[in-house]
């Protein structure tokens, strides 16, 4: 199989420093190497370029969103490189940088598919708008925005409308959701499978429910976001909104697997690795044992 790398070293959408080295700290440790181990060719293409702005100027683009202007820029980039990735039968994997960039890779992905499928597998939501983020970070309104939710700027990138639809987006292991995103899932009728929602009915269930979902849709592929922080807080220091009862690293690997044995995940992203707050590389060491495992399943 074909990969194409894009690294985007964005902390715009967070409003923290340290998510925008998460992409070089991947290639230090050896992520290259570790997809080329499965048989596959890589593609580096690098990181996205990031415009500066400086902290004092990051209200100047719009009153409720951080850095509106930047992360409109980048995430366009993003999505034609997603785009033109899928087009030369390429699988893009996106490596953040915070959240924020799954809007790129989302309108990228939808452009090119037919029906696009939405994975966001996250210990939040991120259905957030303008209207009703309480922090103003963009990295909790990118689904959303996908959705066709929140400023016209992030709803029309790269191209006018709507990216994927709420019957095809499912959203796993949701443990942190503001008020406004509870009411938009509602309202939207989201597949959200909340922590507490696979408790009790159990993981495997949970991933079947997900599967007979798709396999019962006109889906023809998926793009799965991948956020670190769906992970128990105490395996993953090095990310930006940690959140307890998070999977642990088995189950996350059960997911994975399950989803990838459809052989319809088409892209995908990997954010929200902070650097500056890991201990002894645990957090980074983590995410490298997460991508040996994908690319040895997909």
């Amino acid at each position: 199989m074909d990969i194409s790398l894009i690294g985007v070293p964005i902390m715009y959408g967070c409003d923290r420093q340290g998510a925008q080295y998460g992409p070089d700290k991947l290639r230090q440790k050896g992520i290259i190497e570790t997809i080329k181990k499965h048989e596959n060719n890589i593609y580096d293409l690098g990181n996205l370029y990031i415009p500066y702005i400086p902290e004092m100027d990051k209200l100047t683009f719009h009153d409720t969103i951080k850095y509106l202007k930047p992360i409109v820029y980048i995430n366009t980039n993003l999505a034609h490189c997603v785009y033109s990735a899928l087009t030369s039968n390429s699988f893009p994997l996106v490596i953040g940088g915070d959240h924020s960039l799954g809007l790129g890779s989302i309108s990228g992905s939808s452009k090119f598919h037919k029906e696009l499928g939405v994975i966001w597998i996250d210990a939040h939501g991120d259905i957030n708008t303008h209207e009703t983020s309480p922090s103003k970070n963009a990295h909790g309104m990118p689904l959303g925005a996908a959705l066709g939710k929140g400023d016209s700027s992030l709803v029309n990138l790269y191209f006018y409308g709507t990216k994927v639809k709420p019957e095809n987006t499912f959203i796993i292991g949701a443990r942190d959701l503001d008020e406004g995103e509870i009411k938009l899932a509602k309202e939207l009728e989201l597949n959200l499978y909340t922590m507490d929602t696979i408790k009790k009915s159990g993981l495997k269930s949970i991933i079947e429910d997900v599967i007979d979902k798709i396999k019962n849709s006109n889906i023809d592929g998926i793009h799965l976001s991948f956020d670190i922080d769906v992970l128990d807080k105490s395996l993953v220091p090095g990310t930006g909104t940690p959140v307890k009862n998070g999977f642990n690293i088995e189950e996350a690997k059960m997911i994975l697997k399950s989803l990838l044995d459809t052989k319809m995940i088409k892209s995908m992203d990997l954010v929200e690795l902070n650097p500056l707050l890991d201990e002894n590389d645990t957090t980074s060491n983590l995410c490298i044992e997460l991508v040996d495992f994908i690319f040895e399943h997909i």
